[in-house]
């Protein structure tokens, strides 16, 4: 599941994964937040925490992940991941680069720096 985190601010959305997402999370959820920031702010930052109840993504919940972000590839100023999951932190970190805005990872005991860098 995907549960938005409110009080971030106009052009910050965020977003906690629970157990295992879903397709259906991220068309219910993450995406229509998203679009709504992009059609208010004209561009985004995306706060997401991977906590340590984050059990992973189905396969098609990966596969809309991927689309989200190819279809707004330069729409997003900075993302915050926030997590302790080795496996994500070292994709992010492998693969954030190739992202037009800035990335950065930080510890789930780092999640009030995290919100301040991303709105920053």
């Amino acid at each position: 599941m995907i549960e938005l985190i409110e009080g971030l601010g106009d052009r910050v959305v965020g977003a906690r994964a629970v157990g295992k997402v879903t397709a259906d999370d991220y068309e219910s959820t993450l995406i229509p937040a998203v679009e709504t920031a992009l059609a208010i702010e004209g561009k985004t930052r995306i706060l997401y925490v991977l906590g340590s109840n984050f059990e992973g993504y189905e396969a098609e919940a990966a596969l809309d992940d991927a689309r989200m972000g190819l279809h707004h590839w330069s729409d997003f100023e900075r993302i915050a991941v926030v997590t302790d999951h080795d496996m994500y932190r070292t994709m992010i970190k492998g693969f954030g680069f190739l992202m037009p805005g800035e990335v950065k990872v930080f510890d789930v005991d780092e999640l009030e720096a995290a919100k301040d860098w991303v709105a920053a």
